[in-house]
């Protein structure tokens, strides 16, 4: 069961570096509503694929965008066509491993994280 914690904690931890970047990306560009809005600004042309703002080097791909912090911790995510983030098991098996003392989890312990978070991923 600790290690089922540890999942829970690297998807928390997530999360938070997401709302994290959110925010720091609001300020950056006082014109996104959304994290959402990289990609199609990116698209559009009005800011650049790939940049360094403020803590955050972001690169935006397909229908998301990774994010690397100034301390080598990588978020990378998704947006659902409303905008949402997704993220899957992947994603965060290489934010797991990228964190300053990295964390490496099983699927299954993410899985099970996962489902005991799911009403307040649902909700976030």
């Amino acid at each position: 069961m600790e290690r089922v914690g540890a999942a829970r904690d690297l998807v928390l931890g997530y999360v938070r570096a997401l709302n994290a970047i959110d925010e720091a990306m609001r300020v950056a560009i006082p014109s996104i509503e959304r994290l959402a809005d990289l990609v199609s600004l990116a698209r559009s042309r009005r800011i650049n694929r790939s940049d360094h703002i403020g803590t955050y080097s972001y690169k935006v791909h397909g229908a998301g965008c990774r994010f690397v912090s100034d301390n080598g911790t990588e978020v990378d995510v998704d947006f659902a066509a409303d905008g949402s983030e997704v993220f899957d098991l992947w994603r965060l098996r290489g934010y797991g491993l990228s964190l300053p003392e990295p964390l490496d989890v099983t699927d299954q312990e993410m899985r099970t994280a996962v489902r005991s978070l799911q009403p307040l991923l649902s909700s976030a």
